[in-house]
């Protein structure tokens, strides 16, 4: 029940400009449906939980961001700069798969692979291989480090 309030008020909150409509009302509550149904396993024991929560991996995240991450970002970036000054592109799309165990895991890979410019998770199937499009493909086999540094191995350390 509590799913329904917090995603009700949530809506009215986000869409009030000054007063509420019927539509308004109906549309939160449809949405406060749809969340309390499509979250059954949600408990309040469960979300006062310390699980998950650690602080060696907390500490190892912020380092992964602003290390290997901020580092990449910023190597990605010049890549895409000198593919635009000089015009020559090579695009093309990737198979590979990272070997993550967790969905937590690719997640993290996919936005990791996803936010510097010149790559994007195109996709992510069953088996866990990620599809991969790059801007500049110079080898028809290229490994983890080539397409995104040590992304792969952080996010198998931090989430599996």
């Amino acid at each position: 029940m509590i799913i329904f309030l917090v995603s009700f008020i949530t809506y009215l909150l986000l869409t009030w400009s000054g007063s509420w409509s019927i539509q308004d009302v109906t549309i939160a509550a449809v949405v406060g449906v749809v969340a309390f149904l499509a979250l059954p396993g949600w408990s309040r024991a469960k979300f006062w939980s310390t699980e998950g929560i650690s602080p060696r991996k907390w500490l190892l995240f912020l380092y992964y961001v602003f290390g290997p991450f901020a580092k990449g970002l910023c190597q990605a970036n010049l890549s895409v700069a000198k593919i635009v000054l000089t015009g020559k592109i090579n695009p093309g799309l990737v198979k590979i798969h990272p070997r993550l165990k967790t969905n937590a895991g690719r997640l993290m890979l996919a936005n990791s692979i996803t936010f510097p410019p010149g790559t994007y998770t195109v996709d992510i199937d069953d088996e866990g291989y990620f599809y991969i499009h790059v801007l500049d493909l110079t080898s028809t086999t290229p490994s983890e480090e080539d397409l995104y540094w040590s992304c792969g191995e952080w996010s198998r350390r931090l989430l599996g």
